[in-house]
């Protein structure tokens, strides 16, 4: 993969940070998803079912294999069968796996890139025994393990140009999205600010009166209470 593929594989990270500012700016000029095309689908499903049938040629042949019979020391043929028995558990459990995950997001550049790594590991181990093979074993398993080898390479040449046509793919969708960000700052930056009116054409309302609060009459008899009037007393007559 080439640089161009790799920095857009970089740019792609800033990808969710656009996209949640251009649904804060709430403009109308933000592109929507568009939905994955059939074409882009469709080449998926073919490259993983060659893939699979790949797979299955290549666990076959390793279970053919005679590594005891072979013409060579014993550190050699445990190293080999070590390699045989990695590529096994990767063949039927971890790309299988894979191949799962990237069929429910078919244009993932995260799962994408897990299948080509993943190939591009098992063609290194798978190299390494395909060349003892062609030097301690027989020529039929020599000849097996070499289409095999062809198969999985082929994969992985497939995969890496798809990784580079969705890089590609996604850096055109962070550029719309850019410029869609721009124009919707542009929009807000050239209109006017909101003016508040205030009506203020009635008289603002009066205050409420407040009550006086009511006089108490003490009883009496209370230590409060005002004395009875006293009635006059009458003058004595001389």
């Amino acid at each position: 993969m080439n640089r161009s593929a790799i920095h857009s594989l970089r740019c792609l990270f800033s990808l969710p940070l656009l996209t949640a500012m251009a649904a804060a700016q709430g403009t109308s000029s933000t592109p929507s998803i568009t939905p994955i095309p059939y074409s882009s689908v469709s080449e998926l499903n073919v490259l993983l079912s060659q893939l699979e049938q790949s797979a299955k040629g290549a666990q076959d042949d390793l279970t053919k294999l005679r590594i005891e019979r072979w013409k060579t020391d014993s550190g050699t043929k445990r190293q080999t069968a070590g390699n045989v028995e990695s590529i096994e558990r990767n063949l039927q459990q971890a790309l299988p796996q894979m191949i799962a995950e990237l069929r429910n997001s078919p244009e993932s550049l995260t799962s994408t890139f897990k299948v080509y790594r993943n190939l591009d590991a098992l063609y290194d181990v798978f190299g390494s025994v395909v060349e003892n093979a062609g030097a301690f074993g027989s020529k039929d398993e020599f000849q097996s393990l070499q289409n095999d080898m062809t198969a999985l390479e082929r994969s992985r040449r497939s995969f890496a140009e798809r990784m580079e046509t969705l890089a590609g793919s996604k850096e055109t969708e962070l550029t719309h999205l850019r410029t869609a960000l721009q124009h919707a700052q542009a929009a807000l930056e050239t209109q006017p600010p909101k003016k508040i009116v205030v009506d203020d054409t009635q008289p603002p309302p009066k205050p409420a009166k407040k009550k006086a609060p009511a006089k108490t009459v003490p009883k009496p008899g209370s230590a409060t209470a005002p004395p009875p009037p006293q009635p006059p007393q009458q003058s004595q007559q001389r």
